[in-house]
This record gives structure tokens, C-alpha cells and sequence, in this order.
């Protein structure tokens, strides 16, 4: 009989200790910077890609509407900033969090100073379908070549 009583409480305690934890992200998208590449990009040649981390609480970041622009990249020699869309990320009418990679590939660059080879930054943020600006992340330095 004790044995019975004992066994039924570690199966109890055994289905408290494995409860997955509630993940909560705020309902404001935020990212962080990853990385750039490639390092040294030839002009309008070697497409640059911008990789961020992201997350969103309620998952409504990215749009299937064509013609919705959703990511923001300015180049900070220039001050131009490009808008481009990115695909909705969450199932529609999911309100859930979500998180992962963003890889932005804003093309090939050109130097804008007439210099043989120059620096460049660039700096993202993003808007959800309700409005929201995430916080901006500054990309690491590549240097565009002739």
C-alpha cells in the first residue's frame, strides 16, 4: 500500500516538474543585429545581406500583401533609407510569439563617394501589422570594392 502511495506522488510530482513554461515576448517587435555579409562586396555586383534576430509577442509581424513595406534599411553614408516587404511570420489570427532569423538581402551596393573602396553601416528596424516600430540595430562595417 505505501508503495502504491508513493509512486502516484512521484507521477505527480514527476507531471508538475515537467510544465513547459509560458513564453512572452512584448507585443512591440524587437531585433538584434547578427551579421552582414559578405565582409568585402564587390559594387553592384555581390548582394549584401543583413541578418537580424527577432521577436514579436503577438506574432503579427511580416505581411502577404504585396506592395506593404514592413523593413526599413538606412545607409548611413548616405542617409537614404530602402523599404522592402517581408513575409508574414505568424498564421493569420494567431496572436502568439514568435522568434528567429530575418535575412534582409538589400542588393548590390555602389560607393558614393568615388573612392576606389568604402565603408559602410546600415541601420534596420521593423513595423508590425498594428503599427509598431521595433528598436533599430546598426549592422557591423563591409567594405564595398570597385
Amino acid at each position: 500500500m505505501f508503495s502504491k502511495k508513493l509512486f502516484i506522488l512521484f507521477l505527480a510530482l514527476s507531471a508538475f516538474s515537467c510544465k513547459k513554461e509560458k513564453i512572452t515576448f512584448d507585443a512591440v517587435p524587437s531585433i538584434e543585429y547578427v551579421s552582414i555579409t559578405p565582409s568585402n562586396a564587390h559594387q553592384y555586383t555581390d548582394a549584401v545581406v543583413i541578418t537580424v534576430k527577432y521577436k514579436d509577442g503577438d506574432g503579427d509581424l511580416g505581411e502577404n500583401t504585396t506592395g506593404v513595406k514592413n523593413c526599413f534599411v538606412r545607409d548611413n553614408r548616405i542617409g537614404i533609407v530602402y523599404e522592402y516587404r517581408i513575409k508574414q511570420l505568424g498564421p493569420d489570427g494567431a496572436v502568439i510569439p514568435i522568434s528567429g532569423n530575418l535575412n534582409i538581402e538589400i542588393g548590390g551596393q555602389g560607393i558614393t563617394d568615388g573612392s576606389a573602396s568604402q565603408s559602410a553601416t546600415y541601420t534596420v528596424y521593423l513595423k508590425d501589422r498594428a503599427g509598431h516600430q521595433s528598436n533599430s540595430a546598426t549592422t557591423g562595417n563591409i567594405n564595398i570594392v570597385q
